[in-house]
């Protein structure tokens, strides 16, 4: 299945850039959400494990790339691109890809990490830790978070819950975003308990402020397979899953190329061809010209290229397959 035709609506697009997320099933196939839901469940311990009791933080050791080729495959599918590129009204050759990550949240009653506890969150917006500086104007978008479930909501619980903006004037998303926990002089208290009570003793007025959001949030009804489009700049917060049982989540995020203010989340990719495997030179030999711009690969025409650098990269990824032919030709055939 490629990226041709549209992926969202145009209710859905408007859904995503006016009230601030979108949910949306059948964006990846099913066949490949189930490849990578078997392997993600292998790869974690079960629900109710001593080793499940040990994981009582956000991230994993599952980032791109990884050695599960439909973790890989999902985070450069050309459906998955042309959706992001939809929302930004970009082409998927103008996005580039900055977190792809895959973890398991564990249900549990108790908050094992006090403040920095992630089962019950306070309301936040996630740009602080996206970004150097603070998101443009709404109606000017320049990335796009997603969650890929590889669960079901009425297995685990867990569900998202986001507040929809109602329009330029709501007040709960005036200018600037910063009533949270975590930004300027505020303490960062991840556990909804203790980082209000903080707020209530330290800033009254914004406690009182932030009580309004929780009582305007929706919570996400999500199955296997289901993709949850928000923004930086969108309030939402994670809530409790059941006792005993797990979620499976694929968290991406993917900005637009003029747009390096925005930081990789994660260890750069480049740095994974250090593996002996080759798995990083050999995603990149056999991608498309998009999926490598997204990785930050200079396109066909890009000032990068010239007969010199054209001969370069193709002993360098040629033996391993790549077609160097897209970036020869856009010099003029010769690659002079």
């Amino acid at each position: 299945m490629t990226g041709d035709g549209p992926v969202l609506t145009a209710s859905q697009i408007d859904r995503w850039r006016q009230r601030g997320f979108a949910l949306v099933d059948g964006v990846v196939p099913a066949e490949t959400v189930e490849r990578l839901r078997t392997a993600a469940e292998k790869r974690f311990p079960s629900p109710g494990t001593t080793a499940a009791a040990g994981i009582v933080d956000f991230g994993s050791a599952l980032v791109f790339p990884a050695d599960i080729p439909a973790f890989n495959e999902v985070t450069l599918h050309p459906r998955l691109l042309t959706a992001v590129g939809q929302l930004l009204g970009q082409s998927p050759g103008e996005l580039r890809l900055t977190q792809s990550d895959l973890w398991p949240k564990y249900g549990r009653s108790d908050g094992a990490r006090a403040g920095g506890d992630n089962q019950d969150q306070r309301i936040h917006v996630d740009y602080p830790n996206h970004m150097l500086v603070h998101p443009p104007p709404w109606d000017r978008p320049v990335a796009v978070e997603l969650i890929l479930y590889l669960s079901d909501h009425e297995d685990c619980g867990g569900s998202t819950a986001v507040v929809a903006r109602t329009g330029p004037d709501d007040p709960d998303y005036g200018w600037p975003i910063v009533g949270s926990p975590g930004i300027g002089e505020l303490d960062w208290i991840n556990d909804r308990p203790s980082a209000e009570a903080y707020l209530l003793d330290e800033r009254p007025e914004l406690a009182q402020w932030r009580a309004a959001l929780y009582r305007r949030e929706q919570l996400t009804r999500f199955t296997v397979g289901t993709v949850l489009f928000y923004r930086h700049d969108t309030w939402h917060r994670g809530t409790r899953l059941r006792p005993g049982t797990r979620r499976l989540t694929h968290n991406l995020t993917y900005r637009r190329a003029d747009c390096d203010w925005i930081d990789t989340l994660h260890r750069a990719w480049s740095w994974s061809m250090y593996r002996s495997d080759k798995l990083m030179e050999r995603l990149v030999a056999g991608a498309t010209v998009d999926q490598r711009t997204v990785l930050g690969f200079p396109r066909p025409g890009s000032d990068y290229w010239c007969s010199e650098t054209v001969e370069a990269v193709e002993a360098r990824y040629g033996p391993l397959g790549m077609d160097i032919t897209p970036y020869r030709m856009a010099l003029g055939g010769a690659g002079t």
